[in-house]
């Protein structure tokens, strides 16, 4: 049997697992989620390295609705290059530091009624949980996608001595294991093939469309990002104009 096949049921096997276990969580972060947007407020999305491709796969992409907003703090919500700007070596101090949390919060002006859903699979560091403490501490709610597997397997590096699924108002569990990467070969130390990435961005994406099911089941309705390559591209362009419109609208209610 080929790796690339194992691989690919591995990440079958985990999502067939979020299915089964992550639901009532899931249908809870959208319930607060539609709350947010509902009430005129942001659901801030953040993570840090390849957490924060999850978080910006929230908005503003075909399938997704206006109210999400992820942050994009660049030099620790990607990893573009290891050597240079945006490198490694800064993201590994930057993420690690206490204090630059709450900095990002209120360079995106965060208020109250605003909830904050935090992508990370391992919950222990520094900007992550400082954000989770920041909302937290301002009555605000906080949801978490997080490995409990992984999190719950090692100490937490925030003086609180705290991991993020010990935070969060909601816990959206992976279930992805410590070592990320599923794919053992022969011959190598390390296995490769790592997975939580693709977990996080699914579990993302049900809270997104759960989130656009309750607005509707509440009488309103959300604004849909919608695909621009198609036949009908004017219409589509037009209608994701509109999106922006809503989502400068809610900036500038900050």
């Amino acid at each position: 049997m080929s790796v690339s096949k194992t691989y690919l049921d591995t990440v079958v096997d985990r999502l067939e697992t979020l299915r089964d276990t992550q639901l009532k969580a899931i249908h809870q972060a959208a319930q607060v989620c539609a709350d947010t947007i509902l009430g005129d407020n942001l659901v801030f999305t953040f993570g840090t390295g390849h957490g924060g491709f999850a978080a910006l796969e929230m908005f503003p992409r075909t399938g997704t609705i206006t109210g999400f907003r992820p942050i994009v703090d660049t030099p620790i919500a990607l990893m573009h290059h290891v050597w240079g700007d945006m490198g490694t070596f800064q993201y590994r101090f930057l993420h690690s530091r206490p204090g630059y949390g709450p900095v990002i919060l209120k360079a995106n002006r965060a208020k109250d009624g605003d909830t904050l859903m935090l992508f990370s699979h391992s919950g222990i560091n520094n900007v992550i949980l400082d954000m989770a403490l920041e909302f937290k501490e301002k009555g605000r709610q906080v949801i978490a996608i997080t490995s409990i597997p992984h999190s719950s397997a090692v100490p937490s590096r925030h003086a609180s001595g705290k991991r993020l699924y010990e935070i969060a108002d909601i816990v959206v569990d992976t279930g992805v294991p410590k070592e990320d990467a599923a794919q053992f070969i022969d011959g190598l130390e390390h296995p490769v093939g790592p997975t939580s990435t693709s977990i996080a961005i699914a579990a993302g994406h049900a809270i997104v469309s759960a989130t656009a099911e309750e607005i509707v089941r509440r009488g309103e309705k959300p604004f849909i990002m919608v695909n621009t390559n198609t036949a009908t591209v004017e219409e589509a362009h037009r209608k994701n104009e509109e999106n922006y419109e809503e989502l400068w609208r809610l900036l500038c209610n900050r």
